[in-house]
């Protein structure tokens, strides 16, 4: 179904105003948005079908990219996807930051890569930490021997208890 078929049908239920209808519309919405993710147009109206329902935290997540966006919503989004890598998986934003079509939405979608390449950055650098104790290393490269050993002796007495019993 063309793209202007099926926002005049999703405008049509949220126009009826019954909750059945408001779903349906949400449901076309998403679809549209899934398949268009690069259109703010879609995106914004998604958000205005999350804010007839009342959930703030989808509305700001559909609005977070648009020109004029509630800031309580981004809030509830912010809120509810509480890590800028969260935050940027949500936004289903495929293409990248050239590909928005407003430098708004450029503008947000180059800050949130940084603020999630700073995130992915720091965590690195805890896992980095974690793991570089030369105690841990040793301990563990032990306990791989002791295992290994384990498996050999119980190899060798299996093997050996075989043969006394064949040979009788």
């Amino acid at each position: 179904m063309p793209v202007e078929v099926t926002l005049r049908r999703a405008a049509e239920e949220v126009g009826r105003g019954d909750l059945a209808s408001v779903l349906r519309a949400r449901q076309r919405l998403v679809g549209l948005v899934t398949s268009f993710p690069d259109r703010l147009d879609l995106r914004e109206r998604l958000a205005e079908v999350y804010r007839l329902l009342g959930d703030a935290a989808q509305a700001g997540r559909w609005s977070y990219l648009a020109e004029e966006r509630d800031e309580a919503e981004v809030a509830a989004f912010e809120r509810a996807y509480r890590t800028p890598m969260a935050r940027l998986a949500a936004l289903n934003w495929t293409g990248g930051e050239e590909a928005a079509a407003t430098r708004t939405a450029r503008d947000r979608l180059v800050a949130l890569h940084a603020e999630a390449t700073e995130q992915l950055r720091r965590e690195l650098v805890v896992a980095d930490d974690r793991d570089s104790s030369p105690v841990a290393n040793v301990l563990v490269l032990l306990g791989l021997v002791v295992v290994l050993l384990c498996f050999v002796v119980g190899a060798v007495t299996l093997v050996m208890g075989a043969f006394r019993w064949m040979t009788g």
